[in-house]
């Protein structure tokens, strides 16, 4: 009975097969494995398995397989021939040329495999070429570098190229092979910036994607001297570290999404081990006097996209709940730093602000009340073992720790503000002498005072220390934090004053004809003031972002609704979009947590609020790194006030910075791109792809380059009765280079994702081929390259198609371009035009020229 079962659900597998229904058919054939004994059947059914994992590019189950029916007839002739296939996808090339080699010998008329013999052989001659050359170029370049007496220029062009190099697979492996890390180190060892430099780059495309080569430099460099580098003053060095240690942690986490096999497998089979060496070490350059502000704020980073969970879907915590245990203190240490005291770590602008996130995601990334309670706990511990009647300094690192909490949980630095003698310290501060305590002291209870309980008890205690302070000091810091705190109703007054220092109020546009009207019947015509004039503006808006008027604003948001009206929001609106203007000043804002106090004003309030809000937040998103302006899932928050401003009502500018801000979300994640899909904005997004205005359609281009990798995005185009596709295409035959390089990015994707796509772009509009032949000549080379990926992908979708092209001046063009020296800057472009060339071979079209 088993063996009838297993006979006919192979019938069953060979007509999903013939219907191409190949998942399907796999199902079949894998269920009538387990029922029979037959080694007949048994060789037929993994034969049939192994066609099957072909047409699913499943190649390493389909040479498995293969294997096992070749197993049980060694002639079996059609394993034997696909399992050549597969292994050729997958690399292996002289293991394919052995199986089509047996393949010719038992059939030695069959011209398919005498073709696939010659071919292959082709391709392990220019294999072994290469490699060699590779070797040979390795070689020249280390030569080059090591020698002391080398050219500048040789230099730099050879360390380029290693570096170019090291980002190809081919070439990290040479490199690899032929004792480079020892050479590499051999350049670090050199002290000079621009070869350390070189060699950290090339360490770092080394460990793209390849766990065993990223377990073994790490070895062979070790972690304390990684860090070491990331630790100097010179930023570029710092940040190239910061790249060499996150393509490790990458690659030891598994997020490069590489098969491990064999060897390789067994090398690197526990990673947990030097990932928690790494979180150490990054922990201890958090509070190490040898590391610059650059070197803490990379380390800070790199705890920040790496412990927290990415999605809170995902049940283990285990690495927070590690570094709450083991580097929380550090992180509060960080936090707690006063620049103006002697014992302060080297920081940045941004260092104190990049601490605070850290605990915020941290203590976002807790799953239950026992762990906050705990996260609670060591925070009280810190604050309280450094209150010390003796020792001022203390007390006013304690004071600045709950301030940095703040401005991260606030309902976790609302907790420690009801410890005992936290609130009464920061009043007492504020009587200091030392400009240092009234700051930090001021400071502090402006994020104490957003509660109105806090309020009470400021206005209580304090406010005639604060009006002395005021009167006072000639510190401008301080002036700005003592006037938003003095009284519960001031806000108001405050956000009008700053309106009118930022000149951040609507203008009327000014119509000569009714000017001149106006003083031929004698009115009075308002002349504008020469302080209102820009460069005076600019002038007062760089003094109040020097003061820190961004922190001050952001205090002034948390208040509660008692003390902050819908009117006070939209002017704390108005300013923000006025501080935002200069895209140079808006480092310095995210850097104060701008990002997160513009949220809730572009949610709540007026509608000119809101828009006004909206326009803040899309000019920090256009030119800000989302994770650090917008950190956890607030990111998510800032779509809808983005999308909102897609609207024909709204100014052209809007309309433009909205776009820019939505482009530069889309590319952070696929959630992100889903987030603007469910907001409805692709309509939207679409309509400014037909603008006129060059610089709107461009941006809507580029937006739109990037949605096209959500599926549902993709459904869209795939769906029949629209013209997306042809607008795109139309797109890629612009004369502007940018709109040309988005749409082709664009079309690109679209091409490799569906076959379906590359058959309907030839049938939307006549000039397809005219367009893409342009393309593929352009001048600019990241246009041209993306060409040449669209040209690919239609040679690869179907035969027929791909005829088509050849016999095209398509040809010609693939030829020329493919025949070029590939230079560090034209590799990518000669490479792709190669490889379209290379399929034209395997169909048969073209023939290599011996």
């Amino acid at each position: 009975m088993a063996e009838a079962e297993a006979a006919q659900l192979k019938e069953e597998g060979n007509r999903h097969f013939q219907l191409q229904d190949y998942k399907a058919a796999t199902k079949s054939y894998s269920q009538a494995l387990k029922l029979t004994k037959d080694k007949a059947l048994l060789a037929t059914l993994y034969r049939n398995r192994a066609a099957c994992g072909l047409k699913t590019e499943s190649y390493v189950q389909a040479a498995s397989d293969a294997s096992r029916a070749i197993d049980i007839n060694s002639s079996d002739i059609k394993a034997l021939y696909r399992r050549c296939q597969a292994l050729e996808h997958l690399g292996k090339l002289d293991q394919a040329f052995k199986d089509v080699q047996r393949c010719a010998t038992l059939e030695p008329r069959n011209q398919n495999f005498q073709e696939t013999l010659r071919r292959l052989n082709t391709s392990i001659q220019e294999k072994l070429r290469v490699q060699f050359s590779t070797d040979s170029r390795v070689q020249k370049m280390f030569e080059i570098l090591l020698d002391e007496n080398s050219e500048a220029d040789k230099l730099e062009k050879a360390a380029n190229n290693l570096i170019v190099l090291g980002r190809e697979e081919a070439g990290a492996e040479r490199i690899f092979q032929n004792n480079g890390v020892a050479l590499l180190l051999q350049l670090v060892d050199t002290k000079r910036p621009e070869l350390v430099l070189a060699a950290v780059r090339t360490l770092s495309g080394m460990c793209s994607g390849h766990r065993a080569r990223a377990t073994v430099i790490l070895h062979a460099v070790g972690i304390d001297r990684i860090c070491s580098l990331m630790a100097v003053e010179n930023e570029e060095m710092s940040l190239a570290v910061c790249n060499l240690l996150q393509a490790v942690i990458d690659s030891l986490s598994g997020e490069d999404k590489r098969e491990h096999q064999g060897k390789e497998e067994a090398l690197v089979l526990d990673t947990k081990k030097d990932l928690k060496q790494i979180t150490n070490h990054l922990l201890d350059m958090l509070v190490s006097k040898k590391v610059s502000g650059q070197g803490r704020d990379q380390a800070m980073n790199l705890l920040n996209k790496n412990v927290p969970r990415k999605d809170l879907a995902i049940h283990d915590n285990s690495r927070t709940l590690y570094v709450v245990d083991n580097g929380l203190r550090k992180i509060l240490k960080v936090v707690g730093q006063v620049p103006d005291l002697p014992s302060c770590l080297p920081l940045t602008d941004n260092t104190r602000m990049l601490a605070s996130i850290l605990i915020n995601k941290l203590y976002d990334d807790l799953r239950c009340d026992p762990e906050r309670d705990h996260f609670r706990k060591i925070c009280e511990e810190y604050i309280t073992s450094k209150f010390d009647p003796q020792d001022m300094d203390k007390n006013v690192i304690a004071i600045q720790t709950v301030s940095g909490i703040l401005q991260g949980p606030f309902d976790l630095g609302n907790q420690l503000l009801g410890l005992k003698g936290v609130m009464e310290m920061m009043v007492a501060l504020c009587g200091s002498e030392r400009e240092v305590d009234q700051l930090v002291a001021v400071e502090a209870l402006i994020h104490a005072s957003t509660k109105l309980s806090r309020a009470t008890f400021i206005i209580t205690n304090g406010v005639s220390l604060l009006k002395e302070i005021y009167k006072t000091t000639k510190n401008e810091k301080i002036k700005i934090r003592t006037l938003v705190t003095t009284d519960k109703t001031i806000l108001y007054s405050v956000a009008t004053t700053l309106v009118n220092c930022t000149n951040s109020y609507d203008v009327k546009e000014v119509i000569p004809e009714l000017v001149q009207l106006a003083k031929f019947s004698k009115q009075h015509v308002p002349e504008e003031h020469p302080k209102d004039k820009k460069d005076f503006i600019d002038m007062r808006v760089k003094r109040l972002l020097k003061a820190g008027v961004t922190s001050a604003l952001a205090c002034m948001v948390k208040a509660d609704s008692a003390i902050l009206t819908d009117q006070t929001k939209e002017l704390l609106a108005r300013v923000f979009l006025a501080l935002c203007d200069n895209p140079k000043d808006r480092g310095t804002i995210v850097a104060q947590g701008g990002g997160k106090a513009l949220l809730p004003l572009a949610l709540e309030g007026t509608d000119v609020g809101k828009v006004k809000a909206a326009h803040a937040l899309a000019k920090i998103a256009a030119v800000s790194n989302p994770d650090i302006a917008f950190p956890g899932e607030r990111v998510y928050e800032v779509v809808r006030p983005l999308v909102s401003l897609l609207d024909t009502q709204r100014d052209g500018l809007q309309n433009y910075e909205a776009l820019l801000g939505l482009t530069n979300l889309s590319g952070r994640s696929d959630r992100l791109r889903q987030k603007i899909f469910k907001e409805k904005a692709l309509p939207d997004i679409e309509n400014y792809m037909f603008e006129n205005h060059d610089q709107l359609r461009q941006a809507a281009t580029e937006c739109m380059c990037n949605m096209v990798l959500n599926k549902e995005v993709q459904e869209r185009f795939l769906a029949d009765g629209n013209d997306r596709l042809k607008l795109v295409v139309l797109l890629c035959g612009e004369d502007d280079e940018k709109v040309q390089n988005a749409a082709a990015g664009a079309l690109a994707m679209l091409t490799a994702a569906h076959k379906k796509l590359c058959l309907k772009m030839t049938q939307v509009t006549t000039q397809w081929l005219e367009i893409l032949q342009r393309l593929c000549l352009h001048d600019r080379l990241s246009v041209q390259h993306r060409g040449l990926v669209i040209a690919y992908n239609l040679l690869a979708a179907d035969a027929e198609l791909a005829k088509k092209l050849v016999e095209s001046e398509l040809l010609e063009i693939l030829t020329v371009v493919g025949k070029q020296e590939p230079d560090e800057k034209r590799a990518e472009v000669v490479q792709t035009a190669r490889e379209c060339l290379i399929k034209c071979m395997d169909y048969g079209f073209i023939k290599p020229v011996s």
